[in-house]
Parts: C-alpha cells; sequence; structure tokens
C-alpha cells in the first residue's frame, strides 16, 4: 500500500525552474507516495496550507522552499506527531543544514521514501509565534533585513556577509536583560542569539558551538565587543568556533543553554525568527521537547577499525568462521 502526503510548494523559492523542480520531484516520490499537491500563492502562504493539511487528517507533509516556507510548514506542525518531509529549494538553505537533512532535489526525495524519522525540538515565541531554527535580537535582526529578495537571488548565501558587513557601519549597542528559569543576566551588547537549531554559518549563534537540537535546551549567545573592530573579531571568531566545533573562549562573548529564555533590551531592538522580522524587543521564548518528527537519512555505521602492528611480543591468531 502507498503512502500518502501533502506536498506544499513553494514556486518562488529560489532561482531554479519551479516547474522543472516539481516535476523532478513528482517523477522521484509519486511511484511511492500519493501526493496532494498545494502551491502556495500571495494570498495562500505555507502556513495556511500546513494547518489546513493538519485539519485535513493527513499522514505525512512535505514541504519544498526557501527556509521561510519550510520553517512556516514546521511551526504550523509543533506537537502534531506528523513527520515532515524538507526539500529545500532556497537561497540559504539553513533548515536542512541545521538538521542535517540532504539538501538536493533527488537527495531529499531519497532521504524522505527512506521513511526514518527523528523527533527534534522546537520553540515557541511570545506564546503564541513557533520556532525552528532560530531568533536574533540587534545586530543578526538589522543584518536580514539587509539582504533583500534581490539581493539574495543574485548573490546568494554571500548576500548575508555583505549585508552584515554593511551593517557593521550603523552598529549600535544596546542594553540587553536575558532572564532564564534561574537567573537574570544584564549586559551591553550588540546581539543576543537563541538557537534551537542553527547551521555554522548561522555564525552569531555558535558561541556554545555545536547547537543540540533534541536536548529540551535553548542555546544563547551574547555578543557585547565595544567598538567595530570588536565586532568583526567577535564574528571570526565565532565562525572559526563553528568550524572547529569548540565553544568560544572570547571575552567579548558570552552563552549559556536555558529551557525559556525571555530578552528586553534598551533601546527596543528589531527580532528576527527563522529568517523573517517579525517586530521589536522584548521576546520570550520557551523550547518544546520533541515538538517535531522529520524524515532523517539513514547513517551508515563506521566499520570497527583496529590496529594490532607495533605492539611488543603480539600474537594475532585467526579464529575459523563457524
Amino acid at each position: 500500500m502507498k503512502r500518502s502526503a501533502c506536498l506544499i510548494f513553494n514556486p518562488v523559492a529560489g532561482n531554479s525552474n519551479p516547474e522543472q523542480d516539481l516535476a523532478r520531484i513528482q517523477e522521484l516520490l509519486e511511484p511511492f507516495i500519493d501526493l496532494d499537491i498545494r502551491l502556495t500563492t500571495v494570498e495562500i502562504d505555507a502556513d495556511q496550507l500546513a494547518r489546513e493539511a493538519v485539519a485535513r487528517g493527513v499522514e505525512e507533509i512535505i514541504a519544498s522552499g526557501g527556509d521561510g516556507t519550510l520553517s512556516a510548514v514546521a511551526g504550523a506542525i509543533v506537537s502534531t506527531n506528523i513527520p515532515l518531509g524538507i526539500i529545500s529549494r532556497g537561497t540559504a538553505n539553513a533548515f536542512a543544514n541545521a538538521l542535517e537533512i540532504p539538501n538536493t532535489i533527488d537527495t531529499a526525495c531519497a532521504n524522505i521514501l527512506g521513511g526514518l524519522t527523528r523527533v527534534v525540538d522546537a520553540a515557541i515565541c511570545n506564546g503564541e509565534m513557533p520556532m525552528v531554527l532560530l531568533a536574533g535580537v540587534g545586530f543578526e535582526a538589522e543584518t536580514v533585513e539587509l539582504a533583500d529578495r534581490d539581493m539574495k537571488n543574485r548573490w546568494g548565501m554571500l548576500a548575508y556577509i555583505l549585508s552584515g558587513i554593511k551593517q557593521l557601519n550603523n552598529l549600535e549597542r544596546f542594553e540587553a536583560e536575558i532572564e532564564t528559569e534561574d537567573k537574570i543576566i544584564t549586559v551591553t551588547a550588540v546581539a543576543v542569539t537563541v538557537a534551537n537549531a542553527a547551521p555554522p554559518t548561522s555564525i552569531l549563534a555558535q558561541g556554545p558551538a555545536g547547537i543540540i537540537f533534541d536536548d529540551g535546551l535553548l542555546d544563547v549567545t551574547l555578543v557585547a565587543p565595544q567598538t567595530k573592530a570588536g565586532a568583526i573579531a567577535a564574528s571570526y571568531h565565532l565562525l572559526q568556533t563553528a568550524l572547529s566545533g569548540n565553544p568560544t573562549d572570547s571575552d567579548d562573548i558570552g552563552y549559556l543553554r536555558a529551557k525559556k529564555v525571555k530578552i528586553t533590551a534598551d533601546p527596543a531592538q528589531k527580532v528576527v525568527i527563522d529568517g523573517e522580522i517579525v517586530g521589536m524587543t522584548p521576546l520570550s521564548i520557551e523550547c518544546i521537547p520533541g515538538g517535531l518528527t522529520i524524515f532523517v537519512p539513514r547513517v551508515e555505521e563506521e566499520p570497527l577499525v583496529e590496529k594490532l602492528t607495533g605492539l611488543a611480543d603480539i600474537e594475532v591468531t585467526m579464529k575459523p568462521l563457524s
């Protein structure tokens, strides 16, 4: 018996040919899955389509588009236990990279057909807005806002880097208060990032390094340099942190893990959630442990490696196979 799934497809994501992309997805999936295909439009967004699919009682949901589409669908099915398949076709593909999902159409479809799922965390912001990846306050939000659609279509991931460099010219510090379930922290910062999951390219989230997306905790990174030069140095240090997998040891950067986080700022700061500007501080975020079920790749077990050579007086006798 074939599986069934609702495919939510954003035809304006990325800069590839959407008709060819959809045809390829159908070619790969339809022999094995009955697809109910729904396209996003200016009037009907991915969030609405996903909620309607949940109301219809679908078995699975597959989302294909950029990070905004994928996050919107994921947010709509948090705590429903409906498995989510991810086919990234955007500029940054941060969603797939953060959750270790293949990010080409062919590999993503193979991943979905494999049928292996994993339960990961999600989060809720200000009591109503779901979050799968991360929220940024200050520099992160300003950088995302500057990287407009035309810029992203032309430069891809470089758009975020270029907008980040441009934003350094307007760098502003603010007084931040970060309240968790067991402490209150006050600091003069340029950015506060709260991550549930984050790819290495989201460098402002990389204070603790190796963001864990199924531990029931949020990862908070505080970036607090005193000068523009310090901000550049801190950004470079966080990039090194992401590449090395080691937590930061810079005096300008702090990090912590918490179940709940509330951020207030003076002056109030813009807030970005999963790549979309959503408003201003204050911002409250609470982790939802195990809130999302996603299709993941099957991981081949590493072969057993032995080293017996070089040991003095060693003798090895092979036993016959029984």
